[in-house]
């Protein structure tokens, strides 16, 4: 070895030595005779490659986080078919670099500035159950025996599909996945217990949200229901495994760039964010991210992405006896013990913005008893058809530009919000119950005249059973068709949307089967408003959320593991006195979601509790314009349905990745896949049953596509 090698070999083993004392253990090494394969890091970059024993690893994740930023910055990418990675990018600071990859378990963190140039050792699961613990939430839910379909019914539960609704949509899994480290066991905290069917019921007594998980589990037949999830925890604490195994990102899947920032307390849950303008996806580019923390606090989550800061704006209420969670009851948490950790008057569930950049969201602002303009005997032209007694939310606008919050009452509770195409109208859906009402703001009314009473409207759903074509007298929702009249149906809707196609507004009513509606207003929609309701076929069931893509075709997510595609187009009929919910088969497409069917469950489906579905009208995430985003709230992911194929986009880290919604903001058109993305945001109410437990903050979450896993 000449003098030359023997200086550059010293020089090396002095900078591990160095680099040992300053960490714990060394996975990675700047090495002078790199793999010719190495990709190189340039400016702020990090890029290397992952190995094993076994030679590179593809598929697998590195993550870089750092805390040098003024709120915690993480970003996450995948390996390539030879193991290597570049994370594009980064603000300047220290980052804790590490690996993680189904069949592995997370390498030793090693320290890095952007620049470096990395190779890292990727360290294979020892055990099954060790490789295990980095399985998304599904894998360990679906071991959950369900009851046998000849069981039922149970107490008031008729099927199968019933009870797997409810779980899955209709309560527990509205909030949380199931499957998380925190749910797949029993807290010792909580105490010892006699049976664990006993200590199931004293976790559904804990916390702030205690009244309703009491409430959901009486939908479930309790005594069967806690003998069940007993015997889940039991068998996860002797050792049992999950009976299938994820498989690592493959394809287009690796192409993807995820960056998170911690936001919010670590007792906020953020229900959803806004980004900008469903549709201009330009307004407010490189602008800040508004969250939505319902019951956790009156205090509104605010990211600026440009400067990694997180900040807070407190919404207020038009009138201080506005009811407050905290009169809720409340039980001991394992997590946080005695301490009450929800604290909101506001409840505010979703936001959307306008074309100024406004932030609208559904918010309380007073109690539920309704003025008497709402109420029988007004002169209000909505109530005079419709009178409605109480609304448990209303509406908030936050003009950032001016730092300032207008307040409307609303006759009918909100929930979901979405704006027509000329932003002249605000459309609200009532949400899980309520009057059975659509509702809407004229914005540009308000505007001008800054009337809250006559800015508003709401109509009944009403289906034209009679087949003339128009709204005439109905019969009640408890009454059967009669010949000559139209129908009203008792529904209320959780997801709203406006067709891009026609201005028709479209939701989705979450039960079992559970339907969509789709409902024009007409030129005086207290009196022309008509509707129309469609049940999606069995194997499919359960809608929670839905979108309408460019083409008018309804995307629903569905408890039974699928995505249902409505075409209306394909429907033989569409009114008449048969067009009550269950006459159009022919106008769904089910899509089977990924990972495993629940144990024991024969029908197809997934176990998956898919949340909501958004479409991507303008290509913001770089699969085409129209493809469906589906949150893949128990695979922890996001899916793509591209030309009829689920692309899954997984993001590893914190464990439980469970989002509500998304939306995609273009920020520069002109730097191509770095110009633009989607925005998501951790949407679990319990953060603390993640990966990290008490120490997590909620964190926002940007998903970018670029064209190959090591596009600068």
């Amino acid at each position: 070895m000449n003098k030359l090698a023997l200086v550059e070999r010293s020089h090396l083993v002095a900078f591990i030595l160095i680099s040992l004392v300053q960490t714990t253990s060394l996975t990675c090494s700047y090495a002078q005779d790199r793999s010719p394969n190495a990709v190189a890091a340039i400016n702020n970059d990090l890029g290397g490659t992952v190995k094993s024993a076994k030679g590179p690893e593809a598929g697998v994740w590195v993550i870089a986080e750092t805390t040098d930023t003024p709120t915690r910055y993480t970003k996450i990418v995948v390996t390539d078919d030879q193991g290597r990675f570049l994370i594009p990018d980064l603000p300047r600071g220290n980052y804790q670099v590490w690996v993680r990859g189904y069949g592995l378990v997370d390498s030793p963190k090693v320290q890095a500035s952007p620049g470096a140039t990395l190779d890292l050792t990727a360290v294979p699961a020892p055990t099954p159950a060790a490789a295990a613990q980095y399985y998304p939430p599904i894998y360990w839910f679906s071991l959950l025996r369900v009851p046998p379909k000849d069981a039922f019914p149970i107490d008031q539960i008729k099927s199968q599909g019933e009870w797997l609704n409810t779980i899955k949509s209709g309560a527990c899994q509205s909030c949380h996945a199931l499957g998380t480290p925190g749910t797949r066991t029993i807290s010792k905290r909580l105490g010892t217990f006699r049976t664990s069917a006993d200590a199931w019921t004293a976790r559904l007594e804990a916390g702030s949200a205690s009244a309703f998980m009491l409430r959901d589990i009486t939908h479930l037949g309790v005594e069967e229901a806690l003998k069940l999830f007993g015997q889940w925890t039991d068998n996860v604490a002797a050792g049992e495994l999950p009976f299938a195994a994820p498989e690592r990102p493959s394809g287009i899947a690796r192409n993807v760039v995820v960056t998170e920032w911690e936001w919010g307390d670590p007792t906020t849950y953020l229900h959803d964010e806004i980004a900008t303008d469903r549709w201009n996806p330009s307004v407010n580019a490189k602008g800040k991210i508004y969250g939505s923390a319902e019951d956790s606090t009156d205090y509104m989550p605010v990211l600026d992405p440009s400067t990694n800061t997180d900040s807070e704006v407190k919404i207020p209420v038009r009138d201080p006896k506005t009811p407050n969670v905290t009169a809720r009851p409340h039980g001991f948490s394992p997590a946080w013990g005695p301490n009450v950790i929800w604290n909101s008057q506001t409840i505010t569930h979703n936001p959307m913005m306008d074309e100024k950049g406004r932030v609208w969201m559904t918010s309380q602002i007073r109690p539920p008893e309704n003025p008497d303009w709402c109420k029988a005997g007004s002169s209000h032209k909505s109530a005079q058809a419709f009178p409605i007694k109480v609304s448990n939310r209303n509406i908030a606008m936050y003009d950032p530009s001016a730092d300032k919050f207008t307040l409307l009452s609303t006759c009918f509770p909100t929930h979901h919000l979405a704006f027509s195409r000329d932003h002249g109208t605000l459309f609200f859906s009532a949400g899980v119950v309520g009057p059975a009402v659509l509702g809407w703001l004229d914005v540009k009314k308000f505007e001008q005249t800054g009337d809250e009473v006559q800015s508003q409207g709401w109509t009944p759903f009403v289906v034209d059973t009679s087949g003339d074509g128009k709204r005439g007298e109905y019969v009640e929702p408890d009454q059967p068709v009669q010949p000559g009249k139209d129908k009203r149906i008792a529904v209320n809707e959780y997801a709203v949307a406006v067709s891009p196609a026609d201005g028709s507004v479209w939701g989705s009513v979450i039960g079992y089967p559970g339907a969509i509606v789709r409902t024009v207003l007409g030129s005086n929609p207290e009196e022309t408003a008509l509707s129309e309701v469609y049940e999606p076929p069995l194997p499919g069931y359960g809608p929670r959320g839905g979108d309408v893509d460019a083409d008018g075709v309804y995307w629903a997510a569905l408890s039974s593991g699928h995505v249902g595609r409505f075409d209306r187009r394909k429907c033989r009929v569409l009114n008449g006195p048969t067009a009550t919910g269950r006459h159009c088969p022919e106008g769904w497409t089910l899509y089977q979601l990924p990972g495993p069917q629940m144990r024991g469950v024969q029908d197809p489906g997934s176990a998956e509790a898919t949340y909501y579905v958004w479409v991507d009208w303008f290509n913001t995430f770089g699969l085409g314009k129209n493809v469906p985003i589906v949150m893949g709230n128990l695979n922890s992911s996001l899916f793509a349905i591209v030309d009829g194929n689920i692309v899954n986009f997984t993001v590893p880290y914190p464990m439980g990745f469970f989002p509500k919604n998304v939306d995609g903001r273009v920020d520069d058109p002109n730097t191509g896949w770095k110009g633009s993305a989607l925005w998501s945001t951790y949407g679990t109410r319990a953060m603390f049953h993640l990966e990290g437990g008490t120490a997590n903050r909620p964190r926002a979450v940007k998903l970018q596509l670029r064209p190959d896993p090591l596009a600068h």
